[in-house]
């Protein structure tokens, strides 16, 4: 629990350290839009009030203290800021209205085909887009016809594109010139849509739509938020069923690699990309100690589990508002608007993720035990991590390959103990040199390590015989032998058949094998071929992992 904020981090795998953050409860009932303007450094919420109520726009600096509080005669709704955040853009009933963010003053209000369900602003190919629909009663509003409408040479004016319900609107990638246009599923479409718009010019060209329905009308799009990567090439998008969505912003089909589940029981709400495209923020609405935030790495092939925040309490409230989040451009803050109570209270978090910060290295070299590794036995291999900054709150982890003649090995983790040392066990199946190498893949405070190896040369695992019979025997009754077989390492794939060789004054030769037990004993029985001392000894040749072994016993026999 950090001090002074109720805000519970809930410890993932590895991505563990804590966050500072910063809370403020919003002096408003309803929430419209957020935006960031990092050249400033204020962040914009928009306060919707439906009817006739006097609107507002909360400005917040990055420390999470109000600043000012831009009143309105009529409702707001949307905010955007326009290119190098000199201007702000808030929509209101019947009119866009522009300010200087350097001075927070108006500078301009732009007439706008009346609105009563709130008007939605992007700014995007380098103008301002926005909604309108209009109805008498508010609850028509799910179902209402809203237009697209575009703010040029300070003229609002539709564009020809419409459809049913509260449409949404987001940027694409600025260098892009892309606009994302979202259908809410409370629009009552059996299958609402997502489509992209090239906004390069006077009129918007659609590029892309996608329906997300199957041929049975499963997996609907539940559209909550959605946000394109700074570089245009991807897009997230928080659906309320089925949790964040990645496209291909092209063509808006899956991505091949998507992000892994939210928690059971979160349903997705938010999803914004950092400014540098490295990081990707997820929220959601849970209950209890679920998580209602997680921060990771943008691309989902990032095995770092993502830190996760849990908002809960009347001091941080119950999860992420639809649409409520957004990072300043260099990363270093993300901003979160949470929603708790009856839904009509809300909440500022300035959250500043320990994006990778602290520098980490291996110290000395990899060593191993037991110093002789043979094939199908344990083998442990030791190092040490070092990192800068504050101690982890919880354990990091180091990750192992092993490659051999047979190819690369996934070992799984290790925890790295307080002291920095870990130790990576495995048991080698191949004789031969066996390269170890060790990696830190870093985590929301610490970069990654460079690698480091550590070669073993693995043997064959050893072998074993004894051999026990009389002192003296005759060669009317004959020699009865007892014996017992081991071989440590990888367990045999058969029983052992060992060969018998028999030595007497008339020369060496050769006796009918034998088979080992279960329980790795065996028995040689002979009738000797002449008297004095006769040599029996018996013998495995060994096999690709395992060494050979002998034993020899000399019984001395009388007629």
């Amino acid at each position: 629990m950090l001090a002074g904020t109720g805000l519970t981090v809930a410890a993932a795998p590895a991505a563990h350290a804590a966050a500072s953050d910063a809370v403020a409860k919003l002096p408003i009932s309803s929430y419209s839009g957020l935006a960031v303007d990092s050249v400033h450094q204020r962040v914009y919420i928009a306060d919707q009030r439906d009817g006739q109520a006097a609107g507002t726009v909360l400005v917040y600096d990055f420390q999470g203290r109000k600043v000012a509080a831009l009143a309105h005669p009529g409702p707001v709704s949307g905010v955007a800021l326009g290119e190098d955040s000199a201007t702000l853009y808030v929509g209101e009933s019947g009119r866009v209205v522009t300010y200087d963010t350097g001075t927070l003053q108006q500078t301009g209000a732009h007439s706008a085909a009346y609105d009563t369900c709130g008007r939605q602003l992007a700014y995007a190919g380098g103008t301002v887009w926005s909604t309108d629909a209009y109805v008498y009663q508010s609850y028509q509003c799910a179902t209402a016809t809203t237009s697209l409408d575009t703010l040029t040479n300070g003229t609002v004016s539709r564009t020809g594109w419409n459809d049913v319900g509260r449409l949404q609107l987001a940027p694409g990638a600025r260098a892009r010139n892309r606009l994302l246009m979202g259908q809410p599923k409370e629009s009552g479409a059996a299958n609402p849509f997502l489509a992209s718009f090239d906004v390069s010019g006077a009129t918007p060209v659609r590029e892309a739509a996608r329906r997300f329905a199957d041929a049975d009308g499963k997996g609907a799009l539940d559209l909550q938020d959605m946000a394109a990567s700074p570089d245009g090439t991807e897009v997230a998008v928080a659906d309320a069923t089925a949790g964040t969505r990645l496209l291909n912003a092209g063509d808006l089909s899956d991505a091949p690699g998507q992000y892994q589940a939210l928690p059971a029981g979160a349903t997705s709400t938010a999803v914004a990309f950092s400014g540098d495209g490295k990081y990707i923020a997820r929220g959601a609405q849970a209950a209890g100690g679920t998580p209602d935030l997680l921060v990771q790495s943008a691309d989902p092939a990032d095995g770092t589990p993502p830190l996760e925040f849990a908002f809960e309490g009347s001091l941080d409230g119950n999860g992420v508002t639809p649409r409520g989040l957004a990072w300043s451009e260099d990363g270093s803050r993300l901003f979160a608007v949470t929603r708790g109570g009856t839904g009509q209270e809300y909440w500022l978090h300035v959250i500043q993720p320990p994006a990778v910060q602290y520098d980490t290295r291996f110290t000395g070299d990899l060593a191993h035990s037991p110093s002789g590794a043979v094939a199908g036995e344990p083998l442990s291999v030791r190092g040490r991590l070092e990192w800068d900054g504050p101690a982890p709150a919880e354990p990091l982890k180091v990750t192992a390959v092993r490659e051999d003649a047979n190819g690369r090995h996934q070992l799984g983790t290790a925890t790295v103990r307080d002291d920095g040392t870990f130790t990576v066990l495995d048991e080698p199946d191949l004789v031969g040199d066996a390269t170890y190498t060790v990696s830190f893949l870093g985590d929301l405070t610490h970069r990654p390590a460079p690698d480091i190896t550590h070669t073993v040369t693995v043997g064959k695992a050893p072998s074993s015989l004894t051999l026990t019979g009389p002192d003296e025997a005759t060669t009317s009754e004959g020699v009865h032998l007892t014996g017992t077989f081991t071989a440590q390492g990888k367990a045999l794939p058969e029983r052992a058949t060992l060969t018998v060789r028999r030595t007497d004054r008339l020369g060496t030769g050769s006796l009918s094998s034998v088979t080992v037990a279960a329980d790795g004993t065996f028995t040689v029985d002979d009738l000797p071929r002449t008297r004095r001392e006769v040599t029996y000894t018996v013998g495995w040749p060994g096999d690709d992992l395992h060494t050979g072994a002998t034993a020899s016993v000399t019984v001395y026999v009388r007629r």
